[in-house]
């Protein structure tokens, strides 16, 4: 079957500053090109130790209690034994394991299949690296 996989990689700049980016629009436009109306299922990853996507509400404050959860969970202090970088980016490296490097989604009809308030976000609590890549796959 042709086009059955298609990828695509965005760049997204986070800046120095924690950030839940909504990338929804950004996976919408890849399937407007790769699904071209089609059924199937979109991967998104992010090829970094300190970071993660999540699928959540954004706009009504759900992305900054995620980053204040995730300081109650992970202070940024010097408790890590992973201790290169800015204080307390040990925690950076533990991120992962709480919002994972990836989300696999429905699409049906070629549209992304989230629910009304859901968007999909990278999370990047690494003040250190404010590039970052993530990969967009369609598989139909």
């Amino acid at each position: 079957m042709p086009d059955a996989f298609t990828t695509r990689v965005l760049n997204v700049t986070t800046g120095s500053a924690e950030r839940v980016v909504d990338i929804t629009g950004d996976c919408e436009s890849f399937l407007r090109e790769a699904a071209a109306g089609r059924d199937g299922l979109l991967n998104v990853f992010v090829p970094h130790a300190t970071a993660g996507i999540a699928v959540l509400e954004t706009g009504a404050g759900s992305d900054d209690d995620l980053l204040a959860a995730l300081h109650t969970l992970l202070p940024a202090d010097d408790r890590w034994q992973h201790r290169h970088g800015s204080p307390g980016h040990g925690r950076d490296h533990v991120l992962p394991a709480l919002v994972p490097p990836h989300a696999t989604l429905p699409v049906l009809g070629g549209r992304l299949e989230l629910g009304t308030w859901q968007s999909v976000c990278l999370v990047d609590t690494n003040r250190d690296n404010p590039d970052r890549t993530v990969r967009l796959s369609f598989l139909g």
